[in-house]
């Protein structure tokens, strides 16, 4: 009787794991890297086909804090039944208050997403790493979108008015596209750093509430002691949300629009090529 010996496969050169860089992978050009970012964006988006549940968060957020803050902040700030003039006041800063909101859930996806496996069967694939998390940035934004739209609709049914042009109107959700996609870095960061999406919630919400009510999206500074002013005035999203207020009312932009671009600019380019490392060397 013969016997067969079986021995447990090694790695080798020839066979690479998740986290190490594939043959060819540095040779990877620009229409191939396009290509298979537009596959992992259809993958993503057939996901949310399937799980329209996933949808909930993007259509009923807009809806709550549109009637929430009109109806519960809006009497204080501009008199009893004035609640329609705090709305050309608090849409424009809702539409930065959004991206933040969306931005959290990228770092939750991508964190469960390693749980299940996913990630490591993509970084078996010949495909540059930055393709991964770019598709999922690109499917996040398209569902920020969707958010924006449903917050705007919901401005006009409460008596919003755009007394900018349609371009500013235009401007304002393109603003705040690009600063969400640079939130969208720190969290999917968090969520490659962090052990457990909860915790990416956790320390998510520790953030984004002292930026959210710190800053100028609910009232105006002013109103504010003044080290909270001080606060506000380098809060990132009072800048957006007085960009995105003085395109849409008319207002003189001075310099929010240019602060708020370079914000996005310096964080894209912090935490970017950071993500993309630690995407690529994550056990």
């Amino acid at each position: 009787m013969s016997t067969v010996t079986t021995t447990k496969p090694t790695r080798t050169a020839a066979s690479p794991g998740p986290a190490d860089t594939l043959p060819g992978e540095g040779r990877i050009g620009l229409r191939a890297n396009l290509r298979h970012i537009g596959a992992l964006v259809r993958r993503n988006a057939l996901q949310i086909k399937q799980d329209p549940e996933s949808m909930f968060d993007v259509v009923f957020m807009p809806v709550i804090f549109a009637l929430l803050f009109v109806f519960v902040f809006g009497g204080a700030i501009s008199g009893k039944g004035n609640q329609g003039d705090y709305v050309n006041y608090v849409v424009p800063g809702l539409m930065a208050m959004m991206g933040m909101n969306i931005a959290m859930g990228v770092g939750t996806g991508v964190n469960d997403d390693f749980k299940k496996g996913v990630m490591d069967r993509f970084r078996s694939m010949p495909i540059a790493r930055s393709s991964v998390l770019i598709a999922k940035i690109v499917v996040e934004l398209g569902r920020m979108m969707v958010a924006i739209t449903i917050l705007l609709g919901m401005g006009f049914l409460l008596g919003l008015s755009i007394k900018g042009s349609v371009l500013d109107l235009l401007l304002s959700i393109g603003l705040s596209a690009v600063f969400g996609a640079s939130l969208m870095w720190i969290f999917i960061l968090l969520g490659l750093t962090l052990q457990t999406a909860q915790a990416v919630q956790g320390i998510a919400m520790v953030v984004l509430m002292p930026l959210q009510f710190g800053s100028s999206i609910f009232a105006p500074p002013v109103t504010m002691p003044g080290w909270l002013q001080a606060f506000t005035d380098y809060n990132p999203l009072s800048n957006l949300a007085d960009a995105a207020r003085a395109l849409i009312n008319g207002t003189p932009l001075g310099n929010s629009v240019w602060i708020t671009l370079a914000w996005s600019v310096a964080i894209t380019a912090v935490t970017m090529p950071i993500a993309v490392r630690k995407f690529r060397q994550k056990t």
